[in-house]
């Protein structure tokens, strides 16, 4: 197999260079136009030479899990370009520029798009065991290297928010801004609840009264948890329930980083639901990675191993269920580079915890997350992933009609954050 993965690779590096070293000891370079990316890879035998000649979207990720592929290291023992990041990045990036270089890869990837609503299809039984495979790890996983209130979603970096914990605590705000919480009381649902931050920051902040659904057990208990200890149970509750299952009618309606499993064949019944539990003067607003370069699919190892039944989708998917089910689309906002920004600061707080995380589960448990952050953010740095959030309502005059209000709700509410914050200063001062 070596001559038709060295003939796919030749083909395959347009841009930077990359070295790779056979499972006999000899090396080959292959090199594009340009200096950068460079990068180096190790292949451990001869199973692993012919995984990645018959299905690429799968081998490389279990390779590097397995210890069949590794990053190369320079003569000073430091990987080139970054370890498995590097090398996914000089990957991807020529993949992007050749996307006919490996003929099997394609294949795989129009029987993919095919096969998608079967592998998809996420009825409220499969719906549970999805979000456990991922959401019902160990609790102290996600706290190395989510941030403080374990935001896991993309953050929002405004002009002059550096910080991953500012940049998820100004997420929140952009996002109650646009749900317009006017006034204290409003009955709010949260779908998709996380381990709670958003919500007990909407009923702490803003006086909403919140019911959080998520079908994460971890998620559930830590987050009831999190109301107690806050004074805010009798606010805010939170149940493990289907989004199909909620009863009753709601004032505004927010749904953070669980559209991306719902499926595409769902989506008519999740803006129904939506409607349903609208009120007719209510507003939703549903956050969620998307794809800008149209309907595709997910990646194999990423849809194995990480998200099973997951998806990202186009704007194009998501839009014609929203106008069939008679909700008016008020606002629509494209986040590009935010998930990326903060995936890699989740790559930083990983790297610097990873022996910790090693206790928790194992060494191959830390490959398969490091090549999950890795080939995430690059799919926003390099391909054509980005989020969006879009503002809902039944009505068409029940939003303002220009968006000064969001910018002033969060002008205010930051300086009343700042005033807070020195009054508590000086008050432990004193």
């Amino acid at each position: 197999m070596r001559p038709l993965l060295d003939t796919i690779l030749r083909r395959l590096i347009r841009q930077g260079e990359l070295r790779v070293r056979w499972p006999d000891g000899v090396e080959s370079l292959y090199r594009g136009e340009g200096d950068a990316p460079r990068a180096g890879l190790i292949l451990r035998d001869w199973t692993t030479v012919r995984r990645l000649v018959l299905n690429p979207g799968l081998a490389v990720g279990e390779a590097y899990m397995e210890g069949g592929l590794a990053p190369m290291e320079s003569e000073e023992g430091e990987a080139l370009e970054g370890g498995i990041y590097g090398l996914l990045d000089l990957l991807i990036l020529n993949a992007e520029l050749a996307a006919d270089a490996h003929p099997f890869l394609r294949l795989r990837t129009l029987w993919r798009n095919l096969s998608r609503r079967l592998a998809q299809f996420n009825p409220q039984s499969r719906a549970r065991r999805n979000v456990a495979h991922h959401y019902d790890l160990n609790g102290r996983l996600y706290s190395l290297f989510l941030d403080r209130d374990r935001q896991y979603s993309c953050a929002y970096f405004p002009e002059g928010v550096a910080s991953l914990e500012e940049a998820q605590a100004a997420k929140k705000l952009h996002i109650a801004a646009k749900l317009l919480l006017t006034r204290p009381g409003l009955e709010v649902l949260d779908i998709g609840s996380g381990w709670g931050g958003l919500a007990l920051t909407l009923a702490r902040d803003f006086g909403a009264r919140v019911l959080g659904v998520t079908l994460s057990q971890e998620q559930l208990e830590e987050s009831r948890a999190r109301a107690r200890a806050a004074g805010l149970d009798g606010q805010v509750r939170f149940e493990l329930l289907d989004y199909r299952a909620v009863r009753g009618q709601f004032d505004r309606i927010v749904s953070v980083g669980m559209f991306e499993h719902v499926g595409v064949g769902h989506y008519r019944t999740f803006f129904s639901t939506l409607k349903r539990l609208l009120k007719p003067d209510g507003v939703a607003l549903l956050h969620s990675i998307g794809r800008a370069a149209g309907p595709g699919s997910t990646n194999p190892w990423l849809a194995k191993y990480i998200f099973p039944g997951g998806y990202s989708p186009a704007l194009s998917e998501v839009v014609p269920h929203i106008e069939r089910v008679g909700l008016w689309i008020t606002d629509i906002e494209i986040l590009r580079l935010h998930y990326a920004k903060t995936l890699r600061e989740w790559r930083r707080r990983f790297a610097a915890n990873r022996d910790a995380i090693a206790a928790l589960y194992d060494e191959r448990f830390c490959r398969m997350f490091e090549f999950y952050l890795a080939g995430a953010e690059l799919a926003f740095r390099r391909q054509d992933h980005m989020n969006f959030q879009i503002q809902m309502s039944p009505a068409r005059d029940v939003v303002p009609l220009t968006r000064d209000y969001m910018f002033e709700t969060e002008r205010r509410r930051r300086s009343e954050m700042r005033v807070e914050t020195l009054t508590q200063e000086v008050s432990a001062g004193d």
